[in-house]
């Protein structure tokens, strides 16, 4: 049996079929004739953008619009005149048109890898996967044709790119594997909207895997099993149908208010990266949005976005929520999420280093242009805006963005918004009694609060096992920043991935956090898994955890009290 990252629910039975991707090699060579080369690569983005254009439309129909949006960025990033004019600077250097696209389109790749932020970090294989079509074009090698795969494919592959996704037979798939690729990984992402199990992160899976081999795919727990037996087949056979009858079941909790067992009220709100993600939270059936993450707003332009640029934005994803609350983090950048044009130097240790908060109070004049604009847009949304503050260390720095948003509010004649902060570090958590003083609400990131308790890198894999939200460690801090907010009378929400863990879910409830924000995909999962439990019920596993000592003894519990199979 292999293990790996249980990226979207399902069981798939089937055959496998391996998809290496091809090795792309070429002689780089210094050219002289400049306009000729430079005429040759104009030439292949310009096939890249038409063959782009026409997977777009593909993945409009076959997977839905919203996911296709993926494919419409590889256009509006080959489409930038800066990516063209940074290659042609290139090749006026005196590289061939394939080593200029790869430099500039590594150097991209390498600036979004480098983040600690895993969404931005998917980035990276958007950027991979366009330059490795790029590089086919320019180089004249076809791709592997993915129309063509016989019913019943478990898709064994490196990565799930969206251009792979908006080629193949989608309806012959019955299983993914990768051997890369998170939670929030395109492969994730695209695996999950089209509702194929998929068990990401498996090691070796390409060479383990034989081709033609029988292989059942548990996206419910992340394992693969190899030469199943026909017990395991008949045993995975009835755990799919009764997942497919849970899935169903699912459809009653649309338009429902998320609520426990005994009637306490809580809300299931969505993380978003752009505008158009609100359109999906909407559809969805979120309550609103927890977590708006504004950086890609300034690392999809050349040049720091205008206060009107950024006030679009704003209110376009308010105005998709219709008046519901959409929590809007300002810019979280700097350190290892580099723009190129914003020029921050790089760091030795960019986790503790010049970012968010940071740069923003170092940068008045550029973090006070997008307090305007999420403050207008707050105005003329029906004022269901709220502020949240990143990587806040110290209360001077909360009180300096309320400061400064009063100001902008006191000169335009515009109401405050509601201004909170993410809690994320230590210092937040310690102090989060103070910082609830001169907070409307807090919310908290726990990918990074337990990579800062635990001080461990969590894109270390050598550290990788302390970095764990099931740490009593952790769990204490949670409890108390819950807590102090509650004290406050301040709503308290959760933006991390353990807003929608099954098994912390009633952790959650017992602690008191008001506001759970997931994944669009996860809304109706998490609404269900709330209304599974009493705040009696919730109180008691609660005191039993908080008194165990380690990680796997509470992980432990937590699967014989909490999990459904």
């Amino acid at each position: 049996m292999l293990k790996g990252i249980a990226a979207s629910d399902g069981i798939g039975i089937g055959t496998v079929v391996t998809v290496k991707h091809q090795e792309i090699k070429y002689e780089p060579k210094q050219v002289t004739d400049k306009d000729g080369e430079k005429s040759r690569l104009q030439d292949g983005i310009k096939t890249f953008l038409d063959k782009t254009g026409k997977l777009a439309e593909e993945m409009e129909k076959s997977v839905n619009a919203k996911d296709a949006e993926i494919m419409y960025g590889h256009i509006a990033m080959m489409s930038d005149p800066f990516m063209g004019q940074q290659m042609e600077e290139q090749i006026d250097g005196g590289s061939c048109a394939e080593a200029a696209a790869e430099t500039v389109l590594n150097m991209f790749r390498d600036m979004f890898a480098a983040s600690e932020d895993e969404l931005t970090r998917q980035r990276a294989t958007d950027v991979e996967d366009i330059k490795s079509r790029l590089l086919k074009i320019l180089l004249g090698i076809e791709d592997t044709d993915l129309g063509a795969l016989p019913a019943n494919t478990i898709l064994v592959t490196e990565d799930l790119t969206p251009s792979m996704t908006a080629e193949m037979n989608h309806d012959s798939v019955v299983g993914i594997v990768t051997e890369s690729g998170g939670m929030t990984s395109h492969s994730a992402i695209l695996s999950r909207a089209l509702e194929i199990p998929a068990v990401l992160s498996v090691k070796d899976a390409v060479s383990t895997l034989a081709e033609g081999s029988r292989v059942i795919v548990d996206g419910l727990h992340g394992k693969v099993l190899e030469a199943p037996t026909d017990q395991d087949v008949a045993e995975y056979q009835e755990k799919q149908a009764r997942f497919l009858k849970e899935k169903e079941a699912l459809k009653s909790y649309i338009g429902k208010e998320s609520v426990t067992a005994d009637g306490l009220h809580k809300e299931v709100f969505c993380n978003i990266g752009n505008p158009e993600d609100a359109r999906t939270a909407a559809d969805r059936d979120g309550e609103g949005v927890g977590l708006f993450r504004t950086e890609f707003l300034f690392m999809d332009a050349d040049s720091i976005p205008s206060e009107e640029d950024q006030y679009k934005a704003y209110k376009k994803a308010c105005v998709a929520l219709s008046g519901k609350t959409v929590i809007i983090r300002t810019l979280d950048v700097g350190g290892d999420k580099e723009i190129p044009y914003m020029h921050i130097p790089k760091e030795e240790n960019p986790f503790l280093g010049y970012r968010a908060i940071r740069w923003c109070l170092n940068n008045p004049a550029e973090y006070e242009k997008q307090l305007r604009a999420l403050i207008r847009a707050n105005s003329d949304t029906g004022e269901n805006l709220w502020i949240m503050t990143p990587m806040v260390t110290s209360v001077s720095e909360i009180k300096a963005v309320r400061s400064m948003a009063e100001k902008i509010c006191e000169e335009t004649g515009l109401p405050v918004p509601k201004i909170g902060t993410m809690i994320e570090t230590p210092a937040a958590f310690v102090m989060a009694d103070v910082l609830a003083k001169y907070c409307d609400f807090f919310s908290i990131g726990t990918n990074d609060l337990t990579q800062y308790i635990m001080a461990a890198d969590r894109g270390n894999s050598k550290v990788a096992y302390l970095y764990n939200t099931y740490d009593p460690a952790v769990l204490r801090a949670l409890k108390r920043i819950i807590g102090c907010g509650k004290d406050a009378g301040i709503t308290v929400g959760m933006c991390g991935e353990a807003a929608a863990d099954p098994l912390l879910i009633p952790l959650l409830i017992s602690f008191g956090l008001d506001e759970f924000s997931v994944s669009p995909t996860s809304v109706l999962k998490t609404r269900a898994e709330i209304a599974r439990w009493t705040k009696d019920e919730a109180d008691r596993i609660a005191d039993a955890v908080m008194k165990l000592e380690t990680a796997e003894e509470v992980k432990e519990y937590l699967d014989s009290a909490v999990s459904r199979d």
